[in-house]
């Protein structure tokens, strides 16, 4: 591992520079055409391939229906011209929500998410020329479950002894039955139809970051019918997707954002190798698992790892400055891009081009992403480039992109302010590029936070 470093590349040839100097695996092609050609994605076609990932605002109302701010964000994204927007995290059930201010999907609300989405696909068209594929995230938050105020009530499938004091648990806490997992299946098919019938393309069973159906997959301690093998830890995820499959119409996608490296100790983590204590990547697993979910119907997949939550939240999102008592990482940005990189082709390669990939760890790299999301869809180890935090920054960047470049005085700057805002428990966005609505929101939730550390 090489030391820490901010961004500070002027150019291409300064950054292609350090690249080779560390010795990382991340082509830059200067030629992006690679970005404009269509991909097909089920029976639907993406009419370029830079993706929107999802990015939760913490900011519906306490119903998880719209309000002005969310529908703000979606329509800013909506005219930015990506090819795939992937809607953020939509809960399945109310204990399952990671804020009070999570998005949720009911039958009460149908009708007014039906309407914004009318609204962007409308706005895209209007501004770009053609619609995105629209994919709605759904989840359940686990251990990371707060629906009500400011005190987390986890959910968990096993103790970890790495996490459970980070949300105030110990050793007797329970440990959610087999009976509330079964219940989950028709939670999830609700939630996906009530997606098709308001108009989105298709939904994501979401399986990243250490959120319940992530943390599943690591369940080696746990006993019973979902924990321990292979095919136990992997036993909800697939009875979700079949669930769903059989549900929703034919023309609709099914799609997965998944860890395929946890990089949490064996026996907790997923992606690792099976030795006490192992933080090694080991692809076995999550190669087994992708081709599985393809067999059952999976057309869409989007990699990610790690956990924001735990002690190296570099991992799923290189940076230049961390969120207020983050170490530094033990490696450069570069190193964190490469291996988000390397995950991703190990994905591509074992489900083939038929099944796009969505690929992430590119907002680091600034005005130069579309450098590094060109060369890796032309060398076929990716098929999409996906945007998150740079989504947040620079939410018309797919279409500056796509006519050309991006401009350095738009782009994110891996702040992680718009993280800070989420761990103070406030409204996120972009509070340097967006500072006009971010900047006093970012205000308030650190106040607010100092003061509930103070007990006041």
């Amino acid at each position: 591992m090489a030391k820490h470093e901010k961004f500070q590349f002027a150019n291409i040839e300064a950054l292609r520079a350090k690249i080779d100097e560390l010795a990382c695996d991340i082509p830059l092609s200067e030629d992006i055409s690679a970005l404009r050609a269509p991909v097909r994605v089920g029976s639907k076609t993406a009419p370029n391939r830079v993706a929107v990932l999802p990015m939760e605002g913490c900011d519906w109302t306490e119903a998880g229906s719209l309000t002005e701010l969310a529908q703000r964000r979606y329509l800013r994204f909506a005219a930015g011209g990506a090819g795939l927007l992937w809607w953020e995290a939509c809960a399945i059930v109310p204990e399952g929500r990671a804020n009070p201010l999570h998005m949720m999907l009911t039958a009460e609300n149908a009708e007014v998410l039906a309407e914004l989405l009318e609204k962007s696909n409308h706005t895209a068209i209007e501004q770009t020329g053609h619609k995105p594929i629209n994919i709605l995230q759904l989840t359940h938050a686990g251990r990371y479950s707060r629906p009500e105020g400011h005190k987390m009530t986890p959910i968990i499938p096993q103790h970890d002894p790495l996490l459970d004091t980070r949300v105030g648990i110990d050793e007797n806490y329970p440990v959610v039955t087999d009976g509330y997992l079964d219940s989950l299946p028709e939670h999830y098919v609700k939630a996906a139809l009530l997606a098709e019938k308001c108009g989105f393309d298709g939904v994501d069973i979401k399986a990243c970051h250490r959120y319940l159906m992530s943390e599943l997959l690591a369940s080696h301690n746990r006993s019973g019918k979902y924990g321990g093998s292979f095919e136990n830890r992997t036993r909800l995820l697939l009875e979700v997707v079949r669930a769903v499959k059989k549900a929703v119409s034919g023309d609709f996608i099914l799609a997965i954002r998944l860890n395929i490296y946890d990089a949490h100790p064996y026996p907790y983590g997923f992606g690792v190798t099976a030795e006490d204590g192992s933080m090694e990547y080991d692809k076995s697993e999550p190669v087994r698992l992708v081709k599985l979910l393809a067999e059952e119907g999976i057309q869409l997949i989007c990699t990610s790892a790690g956990s924001p939550y735990y002690t190296n939240p570099y991992i799923p999102r290189p940076f230049d400055v961390g969120i207020l008592g983050t170490p530094v990482p033990p490696e450069h940005p570069l190193e964190g891009a490469a291996r988000l990189f390397a995950l991703t082709q190990d994905i591509q390669q074992a489900v083939g081009e038929h099944i796009p990939v969505v690929g992430s760890g590119y907002s680091w790299l600034r005005e130069f992403a579309p450098h590094a999301g060109a060369a890796n869809i032309a060398a076929g180890t990716c098929s999409f480039m996906g945007l998150g935090r740079q989504s947040f920054a620079y939410p018309d960047a797919p279409r500056d992109i796509l006519q050309g470049g991006m401009d350095p005085q738009k782009v994110c700057i891996a702040c992680s302010k718009c993280t800070q805002i989420m761990r103070d428990h406030g409204r996120t966005g972009c509070v340097i590029r967006d500072k006009g609505v971010y900047a006093p929101l970012f205000k308030e939730s650190r106040e607010d936070a100092v003061q509930r550390e103070k007990g006041e």
